[in-house]
């Protein structure tokens, strides 16, 4: 078994001199986005002086944008999820500010707050997710937004659902970026075209037929969360004597796991994992491009979930923080982002935007049966020290 267990990873878009024509840019772009060929060779074979100066071009009005205007540096740090941003749109936004986007990738809001906590991050923007919200701003590692420097933020164009945990006592401190459900992609060439449904199968095949094949997250809200499933408890549940027995499913698992690692389209892709815990998105991207591969929602149910646009404490880069967000609430270039990493958004103007296939898609936007069993994440589940410990033990055995 591999455990793998370090997800974080840093990737800068720089300038480079080389030149390719415009139709091959175009034509690797394509492939890239189609998963078809890796990060590396598309930036290697285009070189992103030219790729930075079609995308501006690509992008209407991308110069004459308001946050494009001020001079916000030549950088800004952002700390986010795997396969979660179109490197696309980040060569724009540097081609129109003059500002590099460094981006951190992380597995975990776990290992986000403990990087906060530590202090000296360096992040100017950052993407918590719905529950941990209230604990950033317990702890004081949060900044309140000025909403007035991110007009593209309309209230009243997003779901409440999703929107409503960034505001704490009446103050906004982070602002929607995309919504999604936990659930697992299995390959189904490997089942002999067995459908799965359940968190109870999923965990079964993995001590049978699956066994060294199976993957789970670096993250003990879903890793736990799904094994506390598999009894029926809540998803959240602080309960010692629940977690004891999703503690000891986990432990008789865990010398059949492939991996613990929340970035495993890799492994999936290259047919070393055959199942793992998911992501809407890698759901999307991974049946897109290999589509044996199925996203199951469990019936047992599991997790309900919104991703945010936050800006730290300390940020060094204040101005391009609040350009960025901006940026990525623009409609024109959150429809780029979804077509790109597959996660639905809570904003009906991108929505309005987007292609009826996208729309009508079962894995972003599943059945409301499918739907109605999912729980969101409890903020007590963050900093739960019954559940962290068993984490550490279950990682560690």
């Amino acid at each position: 078994m591999t455990d793998n267990n370090k997800t974080t990873g840093r990737m800068t878009m720089t300038d480079r001199n080389d030149t390719i024509s415009r139709e091959m840019f175009i034509a690797e772009l394509m492939r890239y986005r189609k998963g078809s060929v890796t990060r590396r060779h598309f930036l290697g074979v285009t070189g992103l002086g030219l790729a930075t100066t079609v995308l501006g071009s690509a992008v209407p009005g991308l110069r004459g944008a308001a946050w494009a205007q001020a001079d916000i540096g030549d950088r800004v740090v952002l700390a986010s999820w795997p396969n979660y941003h179109d490197p696309a749109n980040f060569e724009a936004f540097q081609t129109a500010t003059g500002a590099a986007v460094d981006l951190s990738v992380f597995g975990s809001n776990e290992e986000m707050l403990a990087k906060l906590q530590a202090g000296g991050s360096g992040w100017d923007v950052f993407v918590p997710t719905n529950y941990t919200i209230s604990t950033y701003v317990a702890e004081d590692l949060i900044e309140a937004l000025d909403l007035s420097r991110i007009p593209n933020y309309d209230l009243a164009s997003f779901d409440p659902r999703f929107a409503e945990p960034g505001t704490v006592d009446g103050v906004v401190y982070a602002v929607s970026r995309n919504w999604g459900t936990t659930g697992y992609a299995v390959n189904t060439a490997q089942t002999g075209g067995k459908k799965l449904t359940s968190w109870k199968e999923f965990w079964d095949i993995t001590r049978a037929e699956f066994s060294g094949r199976t993957m789970v997250h670096d993250y003990q809200l879903t890793t736990i969360g799904n094994a506390l499933k598999y009894f029926g408890y809540s998803f959240n549940s602080i309960d010692p004597k629940e977690l004891a027995d999703a503690e000891k499913l986990l432990l008789e698992v865990k010398p059949h796991l492939f991996a613990i690692n929340s970035d495993y389209q890799p492994s999936m892709r290259s047919g070393d994992a055959w199942m793992t815990m998911c992501w809407t998105g890698d759901g999307k991207q991974l049946h897109r491009d290999i589509p044996e591969i199925e996203y199951v929602l469990g019936s047992e149910g599991g997790e309900l979930w919104s991703d945010f646009l936050a800006i730290p404490k300390g940020a060094p880069h204040l101005d391009a923080a609040y350009a960025l967000i901006n940026y990525l609430l623009d409609p024109a270039v959150n429809v780029k982002e979804v077509l790109f990493h597959g996660y639905p958004v809570a904003d009906k103007r991108v929505d309005a935007l987007l292609p009826p296939e996208i729309l009508n898609d079962p894995i972003m936007y599943p059945a409301a049966d499918l739907l109605s069993p999912l729980e969101f994440g409890a903020a007590v589940t963050l900093t739960d020290p019954g559940r962290a410990e068993l984490m550490a033990r279950f990682k560690s055995a």
